[in-house]
C-alpha cells in the first residue's frame, strides 16, 4: 500500500533532525516505511557517529541532498545557509521524490518537513502529497515567528528585523518577557546574515500555510498560553527515545558512553551536568571562567567538551585544572545526554537552552542553570526561571564574561533550595501524562497517524 511510506526532512542542525528523527521512530512502530532526507553535510556526520551502536538504518531510509554550499563553506554561518537551501535544496527534494515514486513499491504519501523548511511543503502540494510541519522548538517560538510581520507593522522592528528600539513584550502575560535585543535573528551572526535570516523566516511563514497538518515536540501543560494563540499547531512531546527504552540517533558525534559507568559511581543527587549543544562556542577566557567555576563549586562534574567548543585548541583549560579535579570530574567529548539526564546522580544541568535539552531536563525533574547562547535559547530560558520556576540565570561581569564566582554561588543557591527540585519532578510528572495512553501528545500523534493513513 502507498500510504504507508513517508518521506522527513529536517533543518540540517543537530537540534532539528534528532526530534523529527524520533517522531520518525515512532511512525515506524506503526508500521511506515520512512525515507529520512538529511544534507550531504549532515548524512556524512550522523553516519559517522553511529560508530557500530544499533544503526537506525535497519529501520529509516536515510538519503541526503545537497545544501547549496560548497563542502569549505561554513555552515554555521546561517545567512548562506539559508542562501544555499532556497537556491538548491527545492529542485533536488522535487527529483529525489520522483526517482523515489518511480522505482519504490510505495510512494511517497506524506511528507513531513521541519518548521524552517516550508519551501519543501511547496513542494509537497506542488507534487500533490499530503503534508505536515514539524516544529522541533517551543510553541512559543512559532507565535513569535508568525508574529514577524506584526512586529515590522507594530514598530518593533523595521523590514529587515532590526530593533527599532530597544523593550520587552509579552505575547501574552504567562509566557515569557522578550526584549528587542534577544529576538531570534538579532543574536546570528552580521546585521547582513541577520538580515537574511529574517527574511527567510518570512518567506517560511508563507510556504508553511500549505500544510495540512501543524505538529510540535511540545506539551499542552508547558505551554498553555502559546498554544491558545496558535490553535491548528498540536503538541505531539516531549519526543525521546527513552519514551519507548530506545537510543537518540541523529548525533553529530560519536557518543562516550562510559561517562555512565562513571555516574554510577557518584553520590544520588550530587553531580552537575554542563553541556552546551552542538553550536556554542566560547572563547578562551570563557572556557577558564567555565572550568574555574566548575572546580570551585567543588561538587563531581560531567562537563562535555566539544572538539570545537573553543575558539581554537582545546588546551584553554587552566594550568593544571585536569590534575586537580581529575578525582571528580569527567570531561567527554559527547554524552548520551537522555540516559545522563536520568541518571539517579545527576544534580542539575547547565545548559544553553536548546529546546531539545529544555525537554530533556523536564522530563527528568533536573533543575537548570541557563547559559543561553544564541536563537530561541533565550526565550527557553525564560521558560525555566520565570514561567516554570526551575531554573536559575547565569549574569555576566562588566566585560560580558560569567566568572567562576558567578557559576559557584548559582550553583550552590540552586541545591541549596529544594523547591527548585520539586518543582521540577512535578514537571517531569506532567511530561510524562501527556506521552502516555490517553495523554495529549499521544492521542495527537494517533490522530496525525491515522491522517496519514486515511
Amino acid at each position: 500500500m502507498g500510504s504507508s511510506h513517508v518521506l522527513a526532512i529536517p533543518y540540517a542542525a543537530q537540534g532539528h533532525i534528532i526530534p523529527l528523527m524520533e517522531l520518525s521512530h515512532n511512525l515506524v512502530m506503526h508500521g511506515f516505511k520512512i525515507t529520512f532526507v538529511n544534507t550531504d553535510f549532515s548524512q556524512e556526520r550522523i553516519v559517522k557517529s553511529f560508530a557500530g551502536k544499533d544503526d537506525v538504518r535497519d529501520q529509516i531510509r536515510l538519503v541526503s541532498i545537497p545544501d547549496g554550499l560548497e563542502a569549505w563553506e561554513d555552515r554555521n554561518d546561517l545567512g548562506k545557509s539559508c542562501e544555499g537551501i532556497l537556491r538548491v535544496m527545492p529542485k533536488k527534494l522535487e527529483e529525489l521524490i520522483q526517482e523515489i515514486n518511480g522505482t519504490d513499491d510505495h510512494e511517497i504519501a506524506c511528507v513531513i518537513a521541519d518548521g524552517h523548511m516550508g519551501w519543501a511543503l511547496e513542494v509537497a502540494e506542488k507534487m500533490g502529497i499530503k503534508r505536515a510541519a514539524f516544529w522541533p522548538s517551543a510553541a512559543a517560538m512559532m507565535v513569535l515567528t508568525f508574529r514577524m510581520q506584526n512586529l515590522i507593522d507594530d514598530g518593533i522592528v523595521d523590514d529587515d528585523g532590526t530593533p527599532i528600539k530597544n523593550q520587552n513584550f509579552h505575547l501574552s502575560p504567562n509566557m515569557p518577557t522578550i526584549n528587542t535585543a534577544n529576538l531570534p535573528w538579532t543574536s546570528i551572526g552580521d546585521s547582513t546574515a541577520q538580515t537574511l535570516v529574517f527574511k527567510y523566516l518570512l518567506r517560511n511563514n508563507k510556504s508553511i500555510t500549505v500544510a495540512d497538518w501543524l505538529i510540535c515536540n511540545s506539551t499542552y501543560d508547558l505551554e498553555p498560553d502559546a498554544f491558545s494563540l496558535a490553535e491548528t499547531l498540536l503538541p505531539v512531546g516531549p519526543l525521546l527515545a527513552s519514551n519507548r527504552q530506545a537510543n537518540t540517533a541523529g548525533h553529530f558525534w560519536p557518543e562516550d558512553s562510559t561517562c555512565l559507568e562513571w555516574l554510577d559511581q557518584q553520590p544520588a543527587c550530587s553531580v552537575i551536568y554542563v553541556a552546551f549543544g552542538s553550536f556554542t562556542v566560547l572563547d578562551k577566557a570563557q572556557f577558564r571562567e567555565l572550568a574555574l567555576g566548575l572546580e570551585l563549586c567543588n561538587r563531581p562534574f560531567l562537563w562535555v567538551v566539544r572538539p570545537d567548543i573553543t575558539t581554537g585548541a582545546n588546551d584553554a583549560y587552566p594550568e593544571g585544572f585536569q590534575e586537580r579535579v581529575s578525582s571528580r570530574g569527567l570531561m567527554v567529548g559527547w554524552a548520551p545526554q537522555q540516559k545522563v539526564l536520568s541518571h539517579p546522580s545527576v544534580a542539575c544541568f547547565l545548559s544553553h537552552c536548546g529546546w531539545n535539552s529544555t525537554m530533556e531536563g523536564v522530563s527528568n525533574g533536573v533543575p537548570f542553570l541557563c547559559w543561553p547562547y544564541f536563537g530561541d535559547q533565550i526565550l527557553n530560558q525564560g521558560y525555566i526561571c520565570d514561567v516554570w520556576r526551575v531554573g536559575l540565570g547565569l549574569h555576566p561581569d562588566e566585560r560580558g564574561l560569567i566568572l567562576g564566582e558567578e557559576i559557584k554561588n548559582k550553583v550552590d543557591q540552586l541545591l541549596m533550595d529544594e523547591k527548585f527540585k520539586a518543582r521540577a519532578m512535578e514537571l517531569k510528572e506532567m511530561t510524562a501524562h501527556n506521552v502516555k495512553e490517553g495523554g495529549k501528545s499521544h492521542n495527537n500523534l494517533k490522530n496525525f497517524i491515522e491522517w496519514i493513513k486515511s
